[in-house]
């Protein structure tokens, strides 16, 4: 992929059950292939670049394919690690990290082999941030196939803090957000879940539990939580 900055990350999880294997599965590049089971660490990555830069001669490549020239690109890497068939809320946590700077989209990759891919999501340009997404990663057997990222339309977009884009996106003005002198957090939150089968071919379920509760968003409920926190750890959030 070549070198592009690493951001630092948060990982929250909502645990789904209350004893959890070990962790089996002992690949941790993002680039290579692994087959996994629920509970074990999965590591994938995020790149943000410009819509342009992920593909090569009009077809979509994984980040992972040298044929791209991210590094060239000002692209940013941010890469995560968490575990099959939880609900987790994945947060990017750097004063140093503006989306519109570095190409305004995102994708989610991981994988050689099949080179699995999400298509590209917009998350920013020079007037608004898209801060909340919903991203789900289909498994077959243990192995990785589809990234998917799912919409569910504007009802959540309420007040006068936030615009809907295209139907489907929430969004907020830049000049609302707290690094422009506002008063609202746009660092970029991601739910994730699980569909498919892990390699011992039990189903995974966490997707069917957000569609189920899509009407509620997982960083509302961690930023409500950490509201109630004492310092130091409101910082976390």
């Amino acid at each position: 992929m070549g070198t592009m900055m690493v951001l630092i990350l948060v990982s929250m999880m909502i645990v789904m059950d209350n004893v959890h294997a070990g962790d089996t599965n002992p690949v941790f590049d993002p680039c290579s292939d692994t087959r996994v089971q629920r509970w074990d660490g999965f590591t994938f990555g995020l790149v943000f670049s410009s819509k342009e830069s992920f593909f090569f001669n009009d077809s979509q490549l994984s980040p992972c394919d040298r044929r791209l020239s991210l590094s060239g690109n000002s692209a940013q890497l941010s890469v995560f690690r968490p575990k099959v068939d939880e609900i987790s809320l994945l947060t990017i946590n750097s004063s140093n990290f503006n989306p519109s700077k570095s190409g305004g989209y995102m994708v989610a990759f991981a994988g050689r082999k099949y080179a699995a891919r999400s298509l590209p999501a917009f998350v920013a340009d020079n007037t608004h941030t898209v801060t909340s997404f919903t991203l789900v990663l289909e498994f077959q057997k243990g192995t990785l196939q589809n990234l998917f990222w799912k919409k569910f339309g504007c009802d959540s977009c309420k007040g006068d803090s936030f615009v809907c884009l295209n139907k489907t996106d929430c969004a907020v003005p830049n000049n609302k957000c707290n690094g422009n002198g506002g008063s609202i957090d746009c660092n970029v939150s991601i739910q994730l879940a699980f569909s498919g089968t892990d390699k011992n071919q039990n189903v995974l379920n966490s997707w069917y539990e957000v569609k189920n509760l899509r009407q509620y968003s997982l960083y509302g409920l961690f930023q409500h939580a950490s509201d109630s926190l004492t310092s130091p750890f409101k910082n976390l959030f």
